[in-house]
């Protein structure tokens, strides 16, 4: 074992000296802090999560460095999953890296094996397929989506898998005709002038038909429908906070301002 690492590359001795003192931090913790030995893996759930919208957040502010810290904050909860598992002997690190890399491997003949591909859909083809065989044949192609995604996001992962498995529309265009007749079925039944009540239940089975074929279609010109979403929460957010800093500095809150002084603020921070 020392032969072959002795044997690797500066860059890569270097990476698993790294690793290894992360384990080794990690066993001293675990065996030592308070805190450390009380967390279960049901207890570091929640944080997991939390640690990855902070990831999330950190990409779309494209902060590197905030990147960087985040990552190792969820590098530190999966070796501390491994951790726990270790001491029942359910697994270790060991057995989570290993399988990760057979699994990488099966999943990818055209690297690894015999199979060819012309593009990055047969890619995702392939992916599918041995995934459905790995499952014995009786998993279904939407198995793998997690129930606890959020729903925009699960939209878009039901649509990616079912491509994968040969479902889906041919041109782009008839998606876009798809979008049309959802649009106009919305409208022309829940466009209510006269403020009469609605059927609410109905609308939002509508209204959730008009936005999976919105994704649908974002999904064809390659737009990720969660990003484009949270860049546009980001930026009325910031417009929001020009109009509240403005009015403060009007001496006024928001609901002492008529709309049309609101509007002034709001295109002037649109145009900054």
């Amino acid at each position: 074992m020392n032969e072959t690492f002795n044997n690797l590359p500066e860059k890569r001795q270097s990476q698993l000296m790294a690793f290894d003192r992360l384990l080794t931090i990690m066993d001293e913790l675990r065996e030592q802090c308070p805190w450390d030995k009380k967390q279960t893996i049901e207890s570091l759930r929640h944080l997991t999560i939390e640690e990855t919208y902070e990831l999330s957040d950190a990409i779309m502010e494209g902060d590197m460095q905030e990147i960087k810290k985040e990552i190792g904050d969820i590098m530190l909860h999966l070796v501390f999953y491994s951790k726990i598992a270790s001491e029942t002997n359910t697994f270790d690190v060991a057995d989570v890296l290993n399988a990760i890399c057979e699994k990488l491997i099966h999943r990818h003949p055209h690297i690894y094996g015999d199979v060819k591909v012309e593009n990055e859909q047969e890619v995702k083809q392939n992916w599918e397929a041995i995934k459905l065989k790995e499952g014995g044949g009786n998993k279904s192609v939407l198995g793998g989506v997690p129930a606890s995604l959020p729903a925009l996001v699960k939209a878009m992962r039901i649509q990616e898998k079912a491509r994968g498995a040969g479902f889906d529309w041919e041109e782009k265009s008839q998606v876009w005709e798809k979008v049309e007749e959802e649009m106009e079925e919305f409208k022309n039944e829940f466009n209510v002038v006269d403020n009469e009540a609605i059927n609410v239940e109905k609308a939002e089975g509508e209204f959730g038909d008009l936005l999976f074929s919105l994704v649908n279609y974002a999904r064809f010109i390659n737009i990720n429908v969660e990003t484009a979403l949270e860049r546009t929460n980001k930026k009325f957010i910031k417009r929001f906070n020009h109009l509240e800093s403005r009015a403060k500095e009007l001496g006024k809150t928001l609901p002492e301002m008529t709309l049309a002084e609101m509007d002034v603020y709001w295109e002037e921070a649109k145009r900054l």
